[in-house]
């Protein structure tokens, strides 16, 4: 029998929000889902999600989408995970990430917050921060505009023209987490373009 996987793309819920940066990890799972030819559906645990596979025989993965806005992502994240029985380690949760420049990615397992309130939650929501993260570059705010703003506010020019690689990269890392684990997936894409 396969296992388990849940992939979460941390973002708020809306139109208002989807082209921003905060909601970068929704567009790796929404990239996730089209791959495999697949739509959100409602889920009692306050998320859309999509149930797929790795392919055809592999692991079964859980693509979801939080209903909830981004500071409070850790209840759904836990009512998912409770659901599916999918413990920490096979939890992976995709965000935005300030500190990694835009079109960089980076992941890991584990370690602090670095400030990102939706990680913060669902750490507290799942009682560890031991699970897989793929980080997803949005780059610091220019000169002194405040990072919630920045975060809040829509892909720049120059940036929409790269971002569907960067997003296309960033479900490749998340696959190839699932498929080979997480030094494969960092060797791969941790390397500079």
């Amino acid at each position: 029998m396969a296992d388990t996987w849940l992939i979460v793309g941390l973002g708020n819920p809306g139109p208002r929000y989807e082209a921003t940066r905060h909601n970068v990890g929704q567009l790796v799972v929404d990239e996730l889902a089209a791959r495999r030819g697949e739509s959100f559906r409602e889920h009692k645990g306050g998320a859309r999600v999509v149930e797929t596979w790795v392919r055809p025989g592999a692991d079964k993965l859980v693509l979801a989408k939080p209903n909830s806005f981004m500071n409070v992502s850790g209840t759904p994240v836990a009512a998912l995970a409770r659901f599916y029985s999918v413990p920490p380690e096979r939890t992976v949760v995709v965000h935005d990430e300030l500190d990694i420049p835009f079109d960089t990615l980076k992941l890991k397992i584990g370690g602090g917050h670095g400030g990102h309130n939706g990680v913060r939650d669902v750490a507290r929501a799942i009682g560890t921060a031991d699970f897989p993260r793929v980080r997803v570059g949005i780059g610091r705010p220019p000169g002194r505009q405040d990072p919630a703003d920045w975060v809040l506010s829509p892909f720049g020019k120059a940036e929409r023209e790269t971002l569907g690689i960067l997003v296309a990269d960033s479900a490749d890392a998340v696959e190839l987490l699932v498929t080979e684990g997480l030094l494969a997936a960092q060797q791969k894409h941790h390397a500079p373009r």
